[in-house]
């Protein structure tokens, strides 16, 4: 039998190749479950939203700071407060109620997540690799935006289709509650 040769891309390139995988793969990690948990109580859990939040308010802080242009600085410091906001409006509207306001208020909840995950993690990437995102090709950014939002909808029909592959008993074991429509073990 006789090996192929298989060239190996040059050894700048790899390098270059390397973060755009780590950050794909970073991004993927931490959106999945809030998209699964989505799919399988039709809710997202409170603690995904509050880890969002400390998250986008530590990123917040830094952007304020940042030797960047008002304007850059300002659109950024906006979509980085939308965690913040909600949960103002927790404290604010009573969601016991059935009305437009606890429709708004739960509306706000999927913007902070949809919106929020991918945001306030790009601009972490790019306060942790400032050189990253500048250097990207525009294609790189959208095959990282797509593979993740890809994982993202399948994990919301992973979780919308949980009763399939999984039991109530996983559920259990692995500390979760058990979801509506879960197949008793």
């Amino acid at each position: 039998m006789s090996e192929i040769d298989v060239p190996s891309p040059p050894p700048g390139r790899r390098r270059r190749d390397v973060p755009t995988g780590v950050i794909m793969v970073g991004i993927a990690v931490i959106a999945w479950w809030p998209a699964f948990t989505l799919g399988a109580w039709h809710e997202i859990f409170f603690d995904d939203i509050l880890a969002l939040w400390a998250a986008a308010t530590a990123a917040l802080a830094f952007v304020l700071v940042e030797h960047r242009p008002v304007g850059v600085r300002l659109v950024r410091a906006l979509v980085l407060l939308l965690p913040s906001a909600w949960v103002v409006l927790n404290f604010v509207v009573d969601d016991r109620t059935a009305d437009l306001t606890a429709i708004a208020l739960d509306l706000a909840a999927f913007a902070v997540v949809i919106v929020g995950i991918p945001f306030t993690l790009w601009v972490l990437v790019t306060i942790m690799w400032p050189d990253f995102a500048g250097g990207l090709a525009g294609r790189t950014k959208w095959l990282i935006a797509g593979v993740v939002l890809a994982i993202v909808i399948v994990s919301f029909l992973l979780g919308w289709n949980q009763a399939h592959f999984l039991t109530c008993e996983d559920f259990v074991v692995s500390g979760n509650s058990e979801p509506p429509g879960c197949t008793p073990g």
